[in-house]
């Protein structure tokens, strides 16, 4: 079992799902309980997913649970550039949560490599 708080990408992921919902805040009430409340939950998922993760008991589970947060991050990226397409959010907004999330995609990968090397 992996203490998540210490990994950097369950840090980092935090970060992201914190700065969504900083960005969602001011979207209209009517997305409230439709994207808003879909690019939330794909935020938390993220983190949530890696923390599950670094809890099982074999490495084997972890890596599995890395590849269901990498999923989430990239929906999360689609929904974000949906609701850029749709004016909700700003090119200023959305482009550096797309950044830090290729990052933590990358961050990802990598980290299952030396999963499945042990």
């Amino acid at each position: 079992m992996h203490n998540f708080e210490k990994l950097k990408i369950w840090q980092k992921a935090i970060e992201i799902a914190v700065r969504v919902y900083e960005a969602t805040a001011p979207l209209p009430a009517e997305e409230r309980y439709n994207l808003t409340n879909q690019i939330k939950r794909c935020a938390i998922s993220i983190p949530s997913n890696i923390a599950e993760g670094a809890g099982r008991n074999h490495e084997k589970e972890f890596i599995q649970f890395l590849a269901i947060a990498n999923g989430s991050t990239y929906e999360l990226m689609t929904q974000l550039i949906l609701a850029q397409k749709l004016k909700l959010l700003d090119e200023a907004t959305v482009q550096p949560l797309i950044e830090q999330l290729i990052e933590v995609s990358n961050m990802n990968l990598a980290f299952q490599k030396t999963l499945k090397v042990k």
